[in-house]
């Protein structure tokens, strides 16, 4: 749209900055950032100076925050191992509590709106309903028409299936009901894992330097799935990535045998794909092969590799050692993703109407009648 403002934007729980990279790309003007991670941070300030970035815990300097009062979008995401299948969906987790705090910054500084992303878990499980309806209710008294979206970020320019919730409040609008739809008009294919990484070369050339050393090792108990690139072919929860499909979601456990794998042979010079061929052998009844039978084309996703997975600036400098970097990069919003959502933010705040269908009554029973 061409009547789009240029926001203000306060960035919380910011990481390396791969959220930021979307919203900027998409106009917005971060004024202030945060996140506890010292390597995280240092990679921040490499790629956005100008010393916007406070390392420390935020709950230390909460009253400092009333600074960025009348900021126009307040966005982060608070950490989310608290709620997530992947770790021990512990309701008292203390990281779990950094929801209510971004929802205190929220209440300090007042913002047009606010985006709040999370994992998939807590918009969508039962265990979590509680939560859910008291985010509801806090953003509702503190003045903000709320909007729980479900996102794929497969359907925006990304090469991986990364299922994410947005909670998006609007400051003073009557109803948000159609916020869904705003979306689908920045849809788009995406490309697949062969597209972005074979432009860097194989492991350890030039471009793609950074690999991971975890071996890939055969499973004496294989978890079968219809697909090959689902199940538990290999030990290790790194599961092999299809090159002509998208890529399994990043997480920040990468680094060892939880890095997705490659069959570089089949990726990056066209052969048959083992892990396909292996598949079908065990379907057939085949008995597993020995521990290290796996051929040396199976190796580990690289760093450089992953970064492109994440739509991340081809040059973005990360600081830290392997494993820290693999963790900044698994925790990042891929950046083409936040890119939309600050999109669709600006269309809301530049044209309310979009969004205020009289059919559509708010609540928590609609809220969750996601974009899936």
């Amino acid at each position: 749209m061409n009547n789009k403002i240029r926001l203000s934007g306060l960035s919380l729980f910011s990481g390396a900055g791969g959220m930021d990279v979307g919203f900027i790309r998409a106009g917005v003007r971060v004024v202030g950032a945060n996140d506890i991670d010292k390597d995280a941070c240092l990679t921040y300030e490499a790629n956005h100076p100008g010393g916007i970035i406070k390392c420390s815990d935020i709950n230390s300097y909460l009253h400092e925050l009333r600074g960025f009062e009348g900021v126009d979008l307040v966005f982060g995401g608070p950490p989310c191992q608290g709620f997530s299948v992947a770790g021990k969906m512990n309701p008292d987790d203390p990281r779990s509590k950094m929801l209510w705090v971004f929802m205190e910054v929220v209440s300090l500084t007042r913002p047009r709106s606010f985006v709040c992303e999370n994992v998939k878990a807590l918009a969508v499980l039962d265990k979590w309903a509680e939560v859910r309806q008291k985010l509801f209710f806090v953003a509702n008294q503190l003045g903000y028409t709320c909007k729980l979206v479900l996102l794929n970020s497969s359907d925006f320019g990304v090469p991986q299936s990364r299922e994410r919730m947005f909670l998006i409040g609007f400051r003073d609008f009557k109803s948000v009901g159609s916020l869904e739809t705003c979306f689908d008009r920045y849809k788009k294919p995406s490309p697949t894992v062969k597209d972005v990484v074979l432009p860097l070369g194989v492991a350890g050339s030039e471009h793609n330097q950074r690999v991971c050393n975890a071996k890939v090792t055969i499973a004496a108990r294989p978890v079968m799935r219809r697909s090959p690139y689902a199940g538990m072919l290999f030990n290790g929860q790194g599961r092999p990535l299809n090159p002509d499909g998208y890529s399994c979601a990043l997480h920040a456990s990468m680094g060892g045998n939880k890095t997705p794998i490659i069959d570089e042979e089949h990726c990056y010079f066209g052969q048959d794909s083992w892990v396909e061929w292996y598949h079908s052998y065990l379907m057939k009844g085949g008995k597993p092969l020995p521990l290290d039978a796996a051929p040396k084309r199976l190796r580990r996703l690289t760093i450089d590799e992953a970064l492109r997975i994440q739509t991340f600036p081809h040059n973005y400098h990360f600081i830290g050692g392997r494993s820290s970097i693999y963790r900044q990069i698994g925790n990042a919003v891929p950046c083409n993703l936040a890119q939309v959502v600050a999109a669709v933010v600006q269309d809301v705040l530049c044209q309310p109407e979009l969004v205020t269908s009289p059919l559509f009554i708010e609540g928590e029973a609609t809220q969750l009648q996601l974009a899936i």
